[in-house]
């Protein structure tokens, strides 16, 4: 007899909001707290600094201290309702609980992302273009929880085929008009597909020559262009090539950078631009390049167009992915010195991975899972095999070497498919998910496929021996996360699948939330 699924709906704790700041040379360089709301926001720093924001786009915080509008727009797949998510108070962070409550028990997606700036230039799905057809794929709403500040929040996780855009702006830069751009994504999460941008482009969604577009890239291309190591690398996509410098392909200068909440920053003005960059969690910014426009013809000057894109190419070119959690784009070309406040205000914003408990299956709690089959395997873990994208069991212990520990790490996600049901995050490679393909489980990062969520999603149930939990497979639900011969898969109680045998079935897809290892 099938258990019912052990459904509940998550309630996440939420701390005390805000952040507060102090002022040098009249631009925001302190640090913040969880109790009240930021002073300054960036784009306060650069209105100070004489070139204002006139496109601010986050999912996690305001960029403005008086900001108290939507951050961004959701719908839930249950009844295509949609609800925007604003900030718990002026200045402040992302209401995630209401995305909680509004989710529980269906999926979500983000629809748009609401401008901050008050010039309407809000981010929604992309249409087609002269790459690829459309429209776009819009993200899941779950797939990059984060705290900020102690608070919970939600990125803009990019799949393959997922883009954002908004090709009729006001008072984004045209020509060879000058800007500034920064925005924070995740580190860890690209791939060498075109590709990863946020920033200007054309209005056509499609290549209309060298120059016409001006946008921060990031990933591991080296198509167009490289820097120093394997990347990832920040790059600016100017269209029809990723430079890295002053030269195109490789440019030494611009490093490998990886760290998993990055500060981006690319900048443009006539026969003038610059790449910066920095961990958005500490530590000030780095010049990567500065200097003139590109010596290949058709940069200088430049032809932008003014389109904003998230997530796509300038020509709706839709293979990359990444993770987005903020982003501005000005109106002038800001000073090093303006820069240098804004990543001040950004590490002081407090972003963390999300992980806010341990050995429990509430969301953001790290835990380990371990066997309950007894004699073989009760000092035995799920855990991902560094040898591939395999999930399997082995025995931990505290002698056990750090990595294997960390493999055998996760932290509980609301269900990508179903938030009343959980996903496990990989604690060491963020971004990755457990999920199964042809009933086996891996570790992997979402491809695109519309299955992906659900194939990363299990309903926990009381153990299926008596002893624990079980995890009942969302799209499969006969079928529970089982170890057969120390490799994982999910599996129902007899089958035609070898892993689907009767004997032991009960005892091992019962698992034991324990004490993380990492």
């Amino acid at each position: 007899m099938i258990k019912p699924p052990w459904v509940r709906r998550v309630r996440r704790a939420l701390l005390a909001a805000g952040a507060t700041a102090a002022l040098t040379a009249g631009l925001l360089t302190a640090s913040a707290t969880t109790s009240q709301a930021a002073t300054q926001g960036p784009c306060d720093i650069y209105a100070a600094g004489g070139t204002p924001c006139v496109a601010a786009h986050s999912t996690t915080r305001a960029l403005y201290a008086a900001y108290n509008g939507p951050l961004y727009q959701i719908r839930r797949a249950s009844d295509s309702t949609t609800l925007n998510i604003g900030v718990l108070s002026a200045g402040g962070y992302a209401n995630a609980a209401a995305q909680d409550s509004f989710c529980a028990g269906t999926s979500c997606v983000i629809t748009v992302i609401y401008d901050q700036s008050g010039k309407g230039n809000n981010l929604t799905q992309a249409p087609a273009g002269g790459a690829a057809g459309g429209p776009d794929n819009l993200a899941n709403a779950f797939e990059a929880p984060v705290t900020v500040g102690g608070h919970e929040a939600y990125g803009v996780y990019i799949a393959p085929g997922t883009g954002y855009r908004d090709n009729n702006t006001n008072g984004i830069a045209t020509g060879d008009q000058p800007e500034g751009m920064y925005a924070i994504f995740d580190g860890t999460h690209f791939n060498n597909g075109c590709c990863f941008d946020y920033g200007n482009a054309e209005t056509s969604s499609t290549d209309t020559g060298n120059g016409h577009m001006e946008a921060i890239y990031f990933g591991n291309s080296t198509a167009w262009g490289s820097g120093s190591g394997t990347g990832p690398w920040i790059m600016a996509d100017l269209e029809n090539g990723l430079f890295s410098g002053v030269n195109t392909g490789n440019n030494a200068g611009d490093p490998t950078v990886n760290n998993r909440f990055l500060t981006a920053m690319v900048k443009g003005g006539p026969n003038q631009w610059a790449i910066r960059g920095g961990n958005a969690q500490s530590g000030s910014l780095s010049t990567y390049y500065s200097g003139v426009r590109p010596n290949a013809s058709g940069y200088n000057p430049m032809h932008k167009e003014g389109a904003i894109i998230l997530g796509i190419g300038g020509d709706n070119s839709k293979w990359a992915q990444g993770t987005f959690y903020e982003g501005v784009m000005t109106s002038g070309y800001p000073s090093d010195a303006t820069e240098n406040a804004v990543q001040a205000n950004i590490t002081a914003a407090g972003y963390n991975s999300g992980s806010t408990s341990t050995g429990s299956l509430a969301p953001g709690s790290r835990i380990s899972l371990q066997a309950t089959t007894s004699p073989c395997c009760t000092t035995d873990y799920l855990r991902h095999d560094d040898a591939d994208t395999k999930v399997v069991i082995s025995n931990i212990s505290s002698s056990s070497s750090a990595t294997d520990k960390a493999d055998a790490t996760w932290i509980v996600r609301a269900g990508l498919a179903n938030s009343s049901c959980l996903s496990f995050e990989s604690a060491n490679n963020p971004g990755q998910y457990l999920r199964h393909y042809n009933y086996e489980l891996y570790l992997n990062t979402d491809d695109g496929g519309g299955n992906f969520p659900k194939d990363a999603t299990f309903c926990p149930t009381t153990g299926n021996s008596g002893t624990g939990h079980s995890f009942q497979s969302v799209n499969y639900p006969t079928k529970y996360i089982r170890h057969y011969n120390y490799t994982v898969y999910i599996a129902g109680n007899g089958g035609s699948n070898s892993w689907d045998s009767a004997t032991s079935w009960a005892q091992d897809t019962s698992w034991l939330t324990a004490s993380p290892w990492s």
